[in-house]
Order: C-alpha cells, then sequence, then structure tokens
C-alpha cells in the first residue's frame, strides 16, 4: 500500500508544530538560513555599512541581550570591509572577519551575519561554526537554537543536539511538550543515520512515557528506521493512551503497510468518531488510489455536508463523478468549486491565492470537457474563456483545446488560424501546437495533408514521442502499416512505460487480421500497465474476436462498454453479437453508437462490411 496518505496529513497536522531552518543548502551539507543580505554597493563605504547594520538590527529578537559596544573608526572599517569582500564574491574573507568581530565584540549579530554569509556560500561547517557562537553569545535565542539543531543532526555526532532536545523537553510546560516532540521528530527525520536518530529519541523521551504524543514520536521513529514491529507496538500504545486520537490513528495507518487493514482500522475509527474530519480525508484519498469510487465519494460527500463551502473537497468530488460518469454531478460540484475559488481570489492576491485559482483553472478545464461531451460546443469554448491566462501551461492547453473545438463546430480553417496565432516559441510547444494541427487534419478527413505535416514534425522534432505518435496513425490512415509500426516501435523504445504505443500497434495488427498472437501478446502488455481501461480493453475484445474467440470477446467488450459507452466499442460489440447470429442486439447497439457518434467511420464501415443496415 502507499503510505503516502497518512504522511501527509500527519503532516499537514504537524506543519505548525516544527519550526526548522527554512531552507537545505543545494550542496546538501547543512540547511540554509534566511537568505544573506549583504549591503548595497552605492560607491560609499559609510552607506554600505550602515545597511548591513541595519539589515542586522533588523533581525535581532528580543532575547538576544547584545552588549555595549563602541562603534569605533576601527570597527566601522572592518565591517564595511567584510560587507563589501562578501558583495565583491570573497566569501572566506568576509566570513573570517566577521567571525572575528563576532568574537571581539561578543555581538550575537555579527555571528549571525557570519552564518548568513556562510550559508550563502554553501559551506556547511563554517555556518555550524558560526551559529554555534551565536548561540554561546544569545543563550537564550530560540532561534540560534533551531538554527543549531537543523545542522547538528546532519553530522555524524548526534550527542549535542541530544542535550538541546532534552533541555527543551525538560523546560517546556507539561501542555506544551507533544509539540516539543513533533519539533523534535521534524528535525531528526534529516538525521543521516535513523538508527542513531532513534536511539536518541528513545533517551530523550524515557521519562514521557505516560505521553500519548511520545509513542506517535516514535512510531514515526521505528517506521523510519524500517522497524516495523517497534513502530506497530508504539502505534498500539498511543492508540491505548488516546483512543480518540486522529494522529493516533493515521499513525498506526501508516505503520500497517496494508491497504484493507488500514481501510478497517479507518471504518471502525470513523463508526465511534464521526466527526473525525483528518482521519475521513485520508480514507476518502485512500478509496480514490484504489480506485473504489463510489466509496471515496460517500466519505467525500460526509466531509462536505460538514463543510458545504470547502473548495478542496468540491473539487475531489467533482473528479470522482467524473471518473464515476456522472457528469450532472461533476458539474455542479465543479461549478460550486469555480465560485468559491474565484470570489475568495478576488482581493489582493497572495500565493496562496494564485495557487488556488490554477486549481479553478483545472476545474474549468474539466467543465468545458462535460460541455463538449454532452454535445454543447459553445458553452465548452465560453468555459475556456475563463481559464486563468497567467498559468502559461493551462493557457495554451486551453487555446488547443478551443482550437479542436472550433474544428468540430465545422469551422476547420478557423482552428488552423487560431493555431497558428499561438505564436510559440518554446520548442516543446511548437511540436504540440503541429501535433494538434495534424490531428485536426485528420480528424477532417484531410488524412493526406496531416501525414505530410506530421512527417515534417517528427523531423523538426525528433525527440518528441507524442509526435512521433500522431505520425504513426496518420501513416496508417494513408496506408502506410510499416512506417506506422516503425514510429511506434520508437516511440516504446524512447518511452517503453507507454501503453498508448502497444496499444496501437496491437490494434492495428488485429484490424488487419495479421499476427494476432503478436497482437494479442502487445494489447496484453498495455492492458498491465493501464488496467482497467476501456480503449484497451475494447482493443483487447477486437483481437479476441479476430481469433475467433466470441464469447470472451463479448465478455470484455461488455466491460468496456460497462466502463465507457463510446461509439467504437458499441460498434465493435454489436459485430460479435452479430457474428453470434444475435443480430436485433446488434441492430439495437449500432443505432446507441450512430446517436453519439453519427458520423462514425467504424459504423459505417462495419454496416458495409456487413451488407446491412439500421
Amino acid at each position: 500500500m502507499k503510505n503516502a496518505f497518512a504522511i501527509v496529513t500527519l503532516s499537514a497536522l504537524l506543519s505548525a508544530c516544527a519550526v526548522a531552518p527554512q531552507k537545505q543548502a543545494a550542496d546538501g551539507d547543512a540547511p540554509a538560513g534566511p537568505a544573506a543580505t549583504p549591503a548595497a554597493d552605492n560607491g560609499a563605504s559609510a552607506a554600505a555599512a550602515a545597511t548591513g547594520a541595519d539589515a542586522m538590527a533588523a533581525t535581532l529578537r528580543q532575547d538576544e541581550k547584545l552588549p555595549t559596544v563602541e562603534l569605533t573608526s576601527d570597527l566601522f572599517y572592518k565591517l564595511t570591509k567584510a560587507e563589501l569582500d562578501f558583495k565583491r564574491g570573497q566569501w572566506q574573507s568576509a566570513y573570517v572577519g566577521m567571525m572575528v568581530l563576532a568574537q571581539q565584540t561578543r555581538d550575537p549579530r555579527l555571528a549571525r551575519r557570519s552564518a548568513e554569509m556562510a550559508l550563502a556560500a554553501k559551506q556547511g561547517n563554517e555556518a555550524l561554526a558560526a551559529i554555534r557562537l551565536w548561540r554561546e553569545l544569545a543563550p537564550d535565542s530560540d532561534e540560534a537554537v533551531q538554527y543549531f539543531l537543523g545542522f547538528s543532526v546532519l553530522g555524524d555526532d548526534l550527542s549535542e543536539s541530544e542535550q538541546v532536545f532534552a533541555q527543551r523537553l525538560n523546560g517546556a510546560p507539561p501542555q506544551a511538550r507533544g509539540l516539543v516532540m513533533f519539533q523534535m521528530q521534524q528535525y531528526l527525520l534529516r538525521a543521516k543515520d535513523k538508527k542513531a536518530a532513534f536511539a536518541l529519541m528513545e533517551r530523550v523521551l524515557a521519562p514521557y512515557g505516560d505521553m500519548m504524543e511520545s509513542h506517535l514520536v516514535l512510531a514515526q521513529g521505528a517506521y523510519a528506521a524500517e522497524d516495523k514491529d517497534r513502530a506497530l507496538r508504539e502505534a498500539r500504545r498511543a492508540l491505548e493512551l488516546k483512543g480518540d486520537s486522529e494522529l493516533a490513528v493515521l499513525t498506526m495507518a501508516q505503520v500497517l503497510g496494508d491497504a484493507d487493514a488500514a481501510g478497517q482500522l479507518f471504518a471502525g475509527f470513523l463508526a465511534k468518531n464521526p466527526g473525525a474530519r483528518e482521519v475521513r480525508a485520508a480514507y476518502a484519498r485512500m478509496l480514490v488510489e484504489q480506485k473504489r469510487y463510489d466509496r471515496a465519494r460517500t466519505q467525500f460527500e460526509a466531509i462536505l455536508k460538514d463543510q458545504p463551502d470547502n473548495p478542496a473537497t468540491l473539487y475531489a468530488l467533482g473528479i470522482i463523478s467524473v471518473q464515476a460518469n456522472d457528469p450532472n454531478a461533476a458539474e455542479q460540484y465543479l461549478r460550486r468549486h469555480v465560485e468559491l475559488v474565484q470570489k475568495a481570489s478576488d482581493g489582493d492576491e497572495g500565493d496562496d491565492e494564485r495557487e488556488e485559482r490554477g486549481d479553478a483553472s483545472k476545474a474549468i478545464m474539466l467543465l468545458s470537457q462535460i460541455a463538449e461531451e454532452r454535445g454543447d460546443l459553445d458553452g465548452a469554448i465560453a468555459w475556456l474563456d475563463k481559464v486563468d491566462s497567467a498559468d502559461a501551461r493551462l493557457a495554451l492547453t486551453a487555446q488547443l483545446k478551443r482550437a479542436h473545438l472550433t474544428s468540430k463546430k465545422g469551422d476547420l480553417e478557423g482552428a488552423l488560424k487560431q493555431l497558428r496565432e499561438i505564436g510559440a516559441v518554446d520548442p516543446a510547444e511548437q511540436a504540440e501546437v503541429m501535433q494538434t494541427e495534424g490531428q485536426l487534419l485528420r480528424d477532417a478527413g484531410r488524412g493526406a495533408e496531416a501525414y505530410v505535416l506530421l512527417a515534417d514534425a517528427v523531423k523538426r522534432f525528433p525527440d518528441s514521442p507524442d509526435l512521433m505518435y500522431d505520425f504513426a496513425l496518420a501513416a496508417e490512415k494513408q496506408g502506410k502499416p510499416d512506417e506506422m509500426e516503425a514510429a511506434l516501435r520508437k516511440v516504446m523504445e524512447a518511452v517503453p512505460e507507454n501503453h498508448h504505443a502497444y496499444n496501437a500497434l496491437g490494434y492495428s495488427l488485429a484490424e488487419r487480421g495479421v499476427r494476432l498472437e503478436e497482437a494479442h501478446a502487445l494489447i496484453e502488455k498495455a492492458l498491465k500497465m493501464a488496467p482497467g481501461d476501456p480503449y484497451i480493453m475494447d482493443s483487447m475484445g477486437w483481437v479476441q474476436f479476430r481469433m475467433g474467440r466470441l464469447k470472451e470477446a463479448e465478455a470484455t467488450l461488455r466491460q468496456a462498454y460497462a466502463l465507457r459507452n463510446d461509439a467504437e466499442i458499441a460498434v465493435h460489440l454489436g459485430e460479435v453479437l452479430w457474428q453470434q447470429g444475435r443480430h436485433a442486439e446488434a441492430q439495437k447497439l449500432w443505432r446507441e453508437a450512430r446517436a453519439k457518434d453519427p458520423k462514425s467511420d467504424a459504423l459505417r464501415d462495419t454496416l458495409a462490411r456487413l451488407n446491412t443496415s439500421i
């Protein structure tokens, strides 16, 4: 079972408890602190020194007690020189100069500045030395302690950090000790030696065995150290101490490592604690991962009942309704999601609001798709007009989709004009635009033009598997099966997990009635990569039909049609029934296919080949 559902939820609940240095150095030596702020160089050394001093003063915390130091001309000069050296990229001299001044003046601000310089230069050892001095000069500074812990746990010797963790726990009020434990856990998650980190936890937490949080932290630590038995014992003990704890049940689900067992645990817990939102959300996400959409939907609906205006829950229900082939419900949920997100972002936008607008655009794309599937092409285009153009990727997707819809309305030239006006600069985007143009030409019956265009496109962008795949389809339509197969083989080589390529080649062989055993093997491989895909199941049913296995073909195609009532699947299932002499059932399916797609090439070709009508 994937453990992400429990880990993500636990991390979200604990994020407010863990206060660690903000950023990790790129070379992995140590976590980085606040960004270094070298003084601006405007040609005046005095201004540089003043700016540096102001920056340090601004970051000073009240618990750092400052010494009384006279700003002599010599001190002023050395401060200025260190800042200017740092500005010029001479971090060593700047760092050493600032450290010397910190030791001489006993001013914690200068030690902190030394640490910033080392962090900016990605020098972990030097940063730790400066942080140690900072902590020595400001023993009551919680910020200095946080930086020290963030660095010390990354080393080979955890003894220094162990002393600090023990002191912090001992000095914390009883009601705050649980939070301090979780802070310690977050720091130690980054330790290189997981077993040593767990041993440290055991020693530090030994006096607090009667606290549920202590056992939760030990369970997480044992899990990180790959000691599943110990993790289970600690998680069980946490639940014994506090049976209604959401954190405890989420931790137990995580360490169980089995989806069915976790599901039973969640269901039992929710029966006793129906208001446990975090557990219900984790359970719902787990059910989605297992593709148990009906049960997941029930859980999300319960969450929505408690929080009717939760955008995330509405979005989840919209996605699940799409998966469950319930477009009416999907549209209702997604419309409400969009309304709430756009209302929240009407005022001044911060990062969180901008991120939410991105989510709204995804929902808008789904609403456009729903409108298209019910035949409302104008409505689908209207939704696309609402996509936030600030998201470059979604904006391009919306433009390409708009061209598709314009062509589908019968205005191919207008659609091609829209594609030409996109003005893509990035090669990958140019390839995508050409791919879309080829698709539009092919769908409009101008297959020869599509083939020529895509043949040119794969020469210009030979590293685009998607373009190569579309060229393969165009080649097949032009009666060039060898070119098609060669192109699909290239796609398989470039992207071995591309199930579409295996399915396309297998279906092509089946359609032509050649190399049927190989076709079956290719489609079977595709189906293993994407189990439950109705279109690959359609291909499997078709090759089974070609091999004369009519009963198997019927069962497979019925399953595919139940998952996706697509016109082509209906045509194939109808032909299987026709060959079994069940003509009335076949004709009923073909009428359904005609209603879904009046211009279906598959239906027209099938009726002509069987010399029948509906």
